[in-house]
C-alpha cells in the first residue's frame, strides 16, 4: 500500500521533534508499505532544520521517503507563521502533480495540527481514488481560542473551523489522539463511527540495551543525593508554563517545613525553557534547598536519568481544552522507566489512574501536590516497584508504536 502523510511539522532522528509521523511510517515501511512524507523545511520544533537551496528537497530516512518544502522562518506565533502555514500549503498543492500521475497513494494523510491541510489533501484523495484520513493533534481552532484568547470571530479563526468541519465531513477516517473528542468531532459533522483513536505512544526499540551515560555533573549530582539517602522526585523535559512546575516548587516548600521530611525528599529537574531562570528564581527566594535544577540532557540519555529517581512529577494547568483528553509523550517515557508517577490532573482521562503506576491529585494545588508525595514517601519500596511495573506493562500493551501503527492502518474503513 502506499501512503502519502502530510505533516508540517514531521521530524526524524537527524532533525528532532515531532517523531510520531516517523515513528508510524517507520513501522509501516517494515510491513511493507510505500511511505512518503510532506513536510516543511522549516519549524519551530526541529533541533535541526533540513537545509533547501531550491523550492522542494527528497531524502530517504530509514526507508521513509521524506519531501521537504521550503517555507520561511518565523518565531512565535504571529503573522510570519501564518505566512509559513500558507506557504507550505502552496507548496503542497504545486506537488500534488507527482501524486497524481507519478507515484498514486492509496491512502492521504492530513495531519499538521492545524486543519487547513485537509483541503490539499482531500484534492489528492479525491483525484487518486485514494482514501482521505484526518488525523487530529489538538483541536484547532478552538485550542488558539481557549488556550491563546483569540477571538473565535477573528478571520483566521473562522477559516480554521471552516477547514476543520471540511476535515470531519470529508474523511473516510478520523484518526483522533484525543481520547474524549468523539461528541465534539461530531458535533462539527463528523459520522460516529469514522471515529479511532490512536494515542501517542513509545519507541521501544530506544529502552532495549544500555541508554546513553548521564553527563558527570548530573552523575555526581545524583550520586551525592543517593549517598545522603534522599527520596529523588524527578522531572525531565521542558521548563515551560503548561508544565505546572512552579505549583511543584510550592509543594517542595511545604514538605521542607515538615520536620519529619525536610530532610528526606530532593525534587530534581532535568531540562531547558523559556521560564527556567523564573523557576530557579522562585526556589531561591522560598529558600528551596530541596531542589536542584540540572541543565537539559540529550534524548536517548533520559531512561538513564529516570532510572535514578524514586519517583517521577508530571503536572498541568487547569485548562478547559483538556476536557477532550492528554496525550503526552513524557509520561510514555516515566512509564517505560518503571517508576511510580505523581501526576497533578484535571483532564477528560488519566493514564496513571487507569494503570495503577502512581498517584493523582488535583491541578494548580501545592497542598495536594505536597500530599501526593507524602503519600509516595509513605509507600514500601515494593509497592513502588509494582505501580512501576504496572506503568511498564501498560505503555507495552498499549502504546508501543509497532502496536499502534497496526491500529491506525486496521481502522481505515
Amino acid at each position: 500500500m502506499r501512503i502519502l502523510y502530510i505533516n508540517h511539522y514531521a521530524g526524524s532522528p537527524l532533525h528532532g521533534m515531532e517523531f510520531r509521523p516517523y515513528y508510524l511510517a517507520r513501522e509501516w515501511v517494515k510491513a511493507g508499505h510505500e511511505v512518503h512524507i510532506v513536510a516543511a523545511d522549516y519549524s519551530h520544533l526541529r533541533q535541526r532544520n533540513p537545509e533547501l537551496t531550491a523550492k522542494y528537497a527528497d531524502q530517504d530516512i530509514d526507508g521513509i521517503r521524506y519531501t521537504w518544502c521550503k517555507t520561511p522562518r518565523y518565531e512565535g506565533n504571529g503573522v510570519k507563521r501564518v505566512v509559513n502555514i500558507f506557504r507550505f500549503l502552496g507548496r503542497l498543492m504545486g506537488l500534488s502533480g507527482r501524486y497524481l500521475r507519478d507515484w498514486k497513494p492509496d491512502v492521504v494523510i492530513a495531519s499538521s495540527t492545524y486543519p487547513l491541510d485537509t483541503i490539499p489533501a482531500a484534492f489528492i484523495a479525491n483525484r487518486t481514488g485514494a482514501q482521505l484520513v484526518y488525523e487530529v493533534h489538538d483541536l484547532w481552532p478552538l485550542t488558539p481560542v481557549e488556550v491563546g484568547g483569540m477571538s473565535p470571530k477573528h478571520p483566521f479563526i473562522r477559516l480554521l473551523q471552516w477547514a476543520e468541519d471540511f476535515g470531519y465531513r470529508k474523511a473516510d477516517t478520523v484518526v483522533s489522539m484525543l481520547p474524549c473528542a468523539r461528541d465534539y468531532m461530531m458535533a462539527h459533522g463528523m459520522a460516529p463511527e469514522k471515529y479511532v483513536v490512536i494515542p501517542n505512544g513509545v519507541d521501544v526499540a530506544e529502552w532495549q540495551g544500555k541508554p546513553e551515560p548521564l553527563p558527570a555533573e548530573h552523575r555526581m549530582r545524583l550520586a551525592e543525593l543517593k549517598a545522603q539517602k534522599r527520596f529523588i522526585l524527578g522531572y525531565a523535559g521542558g521548563h515551560g508554563l503548561a508544565n505546572a512546575l512552579d505549583y511543584l516548587l510550592q509543594a517542595a516548600s511545604l514538605i521542607r517545613q515538615d520536620p519529619a521530611l525536610a530532610d528526606k525528599l530532593q525534587v530534581v529537574l532535568v531540562g531547558d525553557g523559556p521560564d527556567k531562570a523564573a523557576l530557579v528564581a522562585q526556589a531561591q527566594s522560598l529558600g528551596l534547598d530541596n531542589v536542584s535544577f540540572l541543565p537539559a540532557i540529550a534524548k536517548r540519555a533520559v531512561p538513564a536519568f529516570l532510572a535514578e529517581c524514586d519517583a517521577l512529577y508530571i503536572g498541568w494547568r487547569k485548562l478547559p481544552i483538556y476536557r477532550f483528553g492528554i496525550n503526552p509523550n513524557k509520561l510514555f517515557d516515566y512509564m517505560m522507566a518503571a517508576r511510580p508517577v505523581l501526576h497533578s490532573v484535571e483532564a477528560g482521562n488519566d493514564m496513571v489512574a487507569e494503570s495503577g503506576c502512581g498517584v493523582s491529585v488535583a491541578v494548580e494545588d501545592p497542598a495536594a501536590i505536597a500530599d501526593g508525595i507524602r503519600s509516595l514517601l509513605a509507600t514500601t519500596p515494593n509497592a513502588r516497584g509494582r505501580m512501576g511495573a504496572a506503568g511498564k506493562q501498560f505503555v507495552l500493551a498499549k502504546h508501543d508504536y509497532a502496536v499502534l501503527a497496526r491500529r491506525f492502518l486496521q481502522g481505515l474503513r
